[in-house]
């Protein structure tokens, strides 16, 4: 890797390489550890003080997949965020592009209102979701929680869409109608596809937002939709806590954000210089 320079004055940054490496190794190394603990015996980790696994087994894995409790609860976990994901997208879209290509009375309050939704600590609507999904039957169900998230998962994408939105001239809407394009027409067959990006990016943070909550998901399941992090606390118990399989459920519940990371990378770095990301 050639050395940095500085693009203002085109001097060489020597030192710019070696703060990255430090940047990545610092980064990495809480990873790295919870991993090398995931691979380890229990006896191991509480025995001694090592950098290199000593011992090496896969039998923390093993429980994790083999456990019914443990994999249940990771694909419940998978099943609701992707679910959440999906519905606050096409909830979202609508109320973006009205915000962005109308004025109609009270908007502005209405998309303060949004924000405020998000803002709010989840504390604050526990009781109300528990009360009314214990009434109507969404009480312990994967769509239960997805419509939960929704309540901060929506205001968060018609933020991130709407400040895309707003960077597409209106011009566009106007043509299309001209050329005999319904709106329905319109919006899918020409206006989506040219946010792509942000409808990668909404996606993304929608799928983390979800998958990182538990209070909400904690209090409104039981056992069928229950979550992998309320799931991660059955490692503690009398004989003390069990190190070792906490560290596997905390390296698998890493894949799947790694994954949708993966998947639109391309889309977050446009996101980081457009719109409101």
């Amino acid at each position: 890797m050639a050395a940095a320079t500085d693009r203002t004055t085109g001097r060489r940054l020597p030192w710019a390489r070696t703060v990255f490496w430090l940047y990545i190794v610092t980064l990495m190394l809480p990873l790295l550890w919870m991993f090398g603990m995931s691979i380890r015996p229990n006896e191991d980790i509480l025995g001694s003080f090592s950098l290199i696994p000593q011992r090496v087994t896969f039998d923390n894995y093993v429980t994790f997949f083999t456990d019914s409790s443990w994999y249940s609860s990771y694909l419940n976990s998978i099943i609701y965020t992707s679910l959440n994901a999906v519905m606050s997208l096409i909830v979202a879209l609508p109320a973006a592009y009205a915000f962005s290509r109308f004025r109609f009375a009270g908007d502005k309050h209405l998309f303060f209102w949004l924000l405020t939704n998000r803002m709010a600590p989840p504390a604050v609507f526990l009781l109300p979701f528990f009360q009314i999904y214990q009434s109507v039957g969404l009480f312990d169900t994967h769509l239960g929680v997805a419509i939960a998230h929704m309540l901060f998962n929506v205001p968060l994408a018609v933020w991130i869409l709407e400040g895309f939105m707003s960077g597409i001239p209106r011009e566009i809407d106007e043509t299309a109608a001209i050329d005999g394009y319904s709106l329905p027409r319109f919006f899918v067959r020409i206006f989506l596809p040219m946010i792509r990006s942000a409808i990668g990016v909404t996606l993304f943070f929608c799928f983390m937002f979800s998958w990182v909550e538990l209070l909400i998901a904690r209090t409104i399941t039981s056992v069928d939709a229950k979550p992998i992090a309320a799931t991660m606390t059955r490692t503690v118990s009398a004989a003390g806590v069990d190190w070792a399989l906490l560290a596997t459920a905390g390296v698998l519940t890493i894949v799947p954000g790694a994954i949708v990371i993966w998947f639109v990378r391309n889309y977050i770095a446009k996101g980081f210089t457009m719109g409101r990301v």
